[in-house]
């Protein structure tokens, strides 16, 4: 990557389909509206950046360094986080699809995904250590062999997660999600009052 650096400045409906994105190191950024999808974010830096109501759909993420970043509003389909630069790696995500996304193998602790459909989203021999998710729906999501300790589902729906494969030491979960932890044991569950 080029050693130039872009610090403090708005970017509003920027088609980046059309206008490539800089090589540069991106610093206290602000996206409004732009269009990334499919575009080529390999090699980029972006730190303490906030992105608001982008198309970020099968964006390339090959060695992109993500560091504090706030996604707000965001459709991000198909997006393969286990491609980005792992040092600081550190974000999170309100009211965004991130559907079919992969965060394979990386290690995310302490991650907020608020309001967010995670729709078979992979998170195998992923580290979510103390993340949560608050009100996401999780439908189809993967969890196999995930460290979940301290991870907060509590107002979270549609998950399945295999006690056996995954380590949950010390997750919260609601007694309406209790049957996302018993799935593979085809019970039914009432909830009388």
């Amino acid at each position: 990557m080029e050693n130039t650096y872009i610090e403090d400045k708005v970017f509003d409906k920027v088609d980046f389909q059309k206008n490539l994105l800089k090589k540069a190191e991106y610093e206290n950024c602000v996206f409004n509206g732009c269009n990334f999808s499919g575009a080529d974010m390999s090699d980029v830096g972006f730190t303490d950046c906030v992105f608001n109501s982008c198309n970020l759909c099968m964006a390339k993420l090959i060695k992109t360094a993500l560091r504090n970043i706030r996604f707000n509003d965001c459709k991000m389909l198909g997006l393969h986080f286990g491609n980005c630069n792992e040092f600081g790696l550190s974000f999170s995500f309100e009211n965004c699809q991130l559907n079919h996304s992969s965060f394979y193998k990386i290690k995310l602790p302490a991650t907020l995904f608020k309001n967010s459909k995670l729709h078979e989203a992979d998170f195998a021999e992923c580290n979510l250590t103390g993340s949560c998710f608050d009100n996401c729906d999780l439908n189809g999501a993967l969890f196999d062999h995930t460290n979940l300790e301290k991870v907060d589902f509590r107002t979270s729906f549609n998950y399945s997660i295999d006690p056996e494969i995954n380590y949950i030491k010390r997750a919260k979960f609601s007694i309406l999600g209790i049957s996302g932890l018993v799935n593979k044991y085809d019970i039914d569950i009432e909830y009388t009052m």
